[in-house]
């Protein structure tokens, strides 16, 4: 897992932005049958890629969570939102629960649960799962949102070029976090 400390805003100000880069910028994310982890200790969230290609993958794959986090096991006291963000569609086993993403699909996991595994329907075009961990004090429902479910909020125009819409998935309107929220911008033709 590759841990990222903040930074002091005056040591900041000398940065090059080859060095900005170095602090900020995750690259790399999927690797084929691999877990890849970025921890912040900018409000301590955890980035997380997975692209399972011919095997199930444990969230725990490469992970000392003992050493990290002081748990068991990573969703102890932290709680998830993944998206598919891969052209071929997936599988999320929480728990012993399938739940079956397709592209921009969007699973959100409570604290506490033990197991979650990952999965790819098709090893030529496999799932790309982007996610990201929040600590968490209390625990909800586990609840699969579709693309088509995510609440949806236009935004901009072609003029200036920035026609938009915003996909909220894990967001009070859809449904009840400790503390994680996380949505999915996506741009229209001709819009940066």
């Amino acid at each position: 897992m590759d841990i990222r400390y903040s930074c002091n805003q005056r040591d900041f100000k000398r940065y090059s932005t080859e060095e900005i880069r170095k602090e900020f910028l995750i690259t790399n994310l999927y690797q084929p049958d691999e877990v890849v982890a970025v921890y912040s200790h900018v409000d301590r969230m955890v980035t997380l890629g997975c692209m399972p290609v011919n095997e199930r993958i444990s969230i725990d794959k490469g992970m000392d969570v003992w050493a990290n986090f002081g748990t068991k096991y990573f969703l102890e006291r932290r709680e998830l939102g993944i998206f598919n963000l891969g052209t071929g569609a997936g599988t999320v086993t929480a728990d012993g629960v399938e739940y079956h993403l397709g592209y921009k699909d969007c699973l959100y996991i409570t604290k506490g649960t033990k197991n979650v595994f990952f999965a790819s329907d098709n090893a030529e075009c496999p799932a790309k799962f982007y996610m990201v961990s929040a600590p968490a004090h209390c625990s909800y429902e586990t609840k699969f949102i579709s693309i088509a479910d995510a609440e949806k909020r236009p935004l901009g125009s072609l003029e200036n070029c920035n026609k938009r819409v915003i996909n909220q998935f894990i967001h009070p309107s859809v449904l009840k976090t400790c503390q994680l929220m996380m949505g999915m911008t996506e741009l229209a033709p001709g819009s940066n």
